[in-house]
């Protein structure tokens, strides 16, 4: 008769599965509470302990770590010497583990759980035995995902070593990540010796950036509820590469507004941010930051999205609409259109700094996020002329886009709105350009502010902004050549602050 172990955190299919493997001729061995459920749904199972003649000890920490229940997984049955030893020690093979993982991932999500707590949830035994299986896959089947129930029922009728050696592969790389995600947990070090990421697979996408590029979406264990991988998509056709990353773009921007603030998105660059007292004023300032470039646009918006609000963005074409939650009559609009994306997502309050990874070439860079967020007290006024109090707030509105803003990045903005954003030029007075010559075809341009993201190499934007229409600035210094554009400004009569803080985002 074939044996095989039971031992598992997740009961889900549990007794099907074992209902299943008794069908097929198996006899089943199991531990503690796999037991109890198996012996509830009145299945023949043998405990561990009658396997192995010594107790579950230590809390349960030891329960299948013993030679009689590794060697019998270990055998390679098509060694002579190996079966003798078997037969010699009087150990019967194993020939079928199904183990599911303690929940680390999930402990160590939960609130105020202590290290001692987390501890406990390091799996030992299961790892051992399912890597043991997995290395003897020729033989033995190592199962380690309810999900995989079905299928190894009926690899087993059709004895399918292929599925045998897939399941052996999804063990190594479950248990890798398991680990990956406990030494995270003891060592919290943003930038560890050994970087060793894993990430789950929520889907396959149609295509990448462009259509003759493969792509899947992933998400990290343990990510905050208020991520991208976390949102709810309520309406709509499927999310594309593309719409993921600029939608991730846009929940980063909206994230730096407690009030009632709305951000559009295009290529990953905000084209229009408003913020108000309510949020269908700062729909409004966002609509009109930007009225050509919004077409076709991601909008997120931080509260719960009104009718008055969905009627004036369901008048538009948008790729997606998120926000924390919508009113009934509101989703009922937007889902008259059936390819809009429709999400609901959370906020992070404030937002959190993280560590972020970007590809390269054979590796891979990490950085801690650009969480930083200037306010009155962390500027310096370096002209003759300060700004207006009312100045201020536009400037340290604009310093908060600009972040978000590809570099080199000139953002121009009045009270709460953006009116010309300067994206991606390759030099600093391209920025200025494009930002101030959208800029000026807004009807709120009177009293606009400038900020940019790095230093000005020369005296010429002063000149420029000067020359249309810009009274303040807001910059993080830093220059040989500062001196220059100070100058500058105080020759125009234009406010200058310094925050000591560059803002690329390249």
């Amino acid at each position: 008769m074939k044996r095989a172990l039971l031992s598992v955190s997740d009961k889900n299919g549990l007794v099907v599965f074992a209902q299943g493997l008794l069908a097929r001729g198996f006899s089943l061995v199991s531990t503690g509470g796999t037991k109890r459920a198996l012996d509830a749904a009145g299945l023949a199972v043998t405990a561990v302990e009658d396997v192995t003649g010594f107790p579950e000890m230590l809390d349960g920490r030891v329960k299948t770590l013993h030679p009689l229940i590794h060697a019998g997984i270990l055998a390679k049955r098509d060694d002579p010497a190996h079966m003798a030893a078997l037969a010699e020690h009087q150990i019967t093979p194993i020939d079928l583990i199904c183990v599911n993982l303690y929940p680390f991932a999930e402990t160590i999500q939960k609130p105020n759980v202590t290290r001692a707590e987390a501890i406990e949830q390091i799996d030992i035994g299961g790892p051992s035995a399912l890597r043991a299986a997995a290395k003897n896959s020729d033989s033995v089947w190592a199962v380690v995902d309810p999900a995989d129930y079905d299928r190894v029922l009926v690899g087993l009728d059709e004895n399918d070593a292929a599925l045998r050696q897939s399941l052996a592969a999804k063990v190594f790389a479950v248990t890798a990540a398991y680990d990956a995600q406990i030494a995270a947990y003891l060592n919290p070090e943003p930038f560890p010796a050994l970087y060793t990421p894993t990430y789950r697979k929520l889907k396959d996408l149609r295509y990448g950036e462009n259509s003759h590029q493969q792509a899947a979406f992933y998400a990290a264990p343990g990510a905050p509820k208020s991520s991208l991988v976390n949102a709810v998509q309520l309406h709509g056709k499927a999310m594309s590469y593309n719409n993921i990353r600029d939608a991730d773009a846009a929940l980063s921007m909206l994230n730096e507004y407690r009030d009632p603030a709305v951000v559009a998105v295009k290529h990953m660059n905000p084209c229009g941010i408003g913020v108000a007292d309510t949020i269908e004023a700062a729909w409004d300032k966002a609509y009109a930051a930007d009225s050509t470039s919004i077409f076709g646009g991601i909008i997120a918006l931080n509260r719960t999205v009104d009718l008055a609000t969905a009627e004036k963005m369901h008048a538009l074409f948008l790729e997606i609409v998120m926000a924390p939650a919508f009113e009934p009559d509101a989703l009922a609009v937007l889902s008259k259109k059936k390819n809009l994306r429709v999400m609901t997502i959370q906020l992070a309050q404030p937002a959190a700094a993280t560590v972020e990874a970007t590809p390269v070439r054979g590796g891979v860079l990490l950085q801690t996020t650009d969480a930083a967020i200037e306010g009155p007290d962390d500027v310096k006024v370096v002209t003759k002329v300060a700004p207006t109090p009312e100045q201020l707030s536009a400037l340290l509105f604009g310093q908060q886009v600009v972040k978000h803003v590809k570099s080199n990045a000139i953002v121009v903005v009045r009270d709460g709105q953006t009116l010309g954003i300067g994206a991606g030029q390759m030099n600093r007075i391209g920025s200025v350009e494009i930002a101030l010559k959208q800029a000026q075809t807004n009807a709120n341009f009177a009293g606009a502010v400038l900020a940019s993201d790095a230093f000005f190499p020369m005296a010429d934007c002063v000149d420029y902004a000067a020359k249309h229409g810009i009274r303040a600035i807001i910059q993080p210094g830093g220059s040989i050549r500062d001196q220059d554009s100070i100058d500058a400004a105080d020759k125009y009569g234009i406010a200058m602050v310094v925050t000591g803080v560059r803002h690329f985002r390249h």
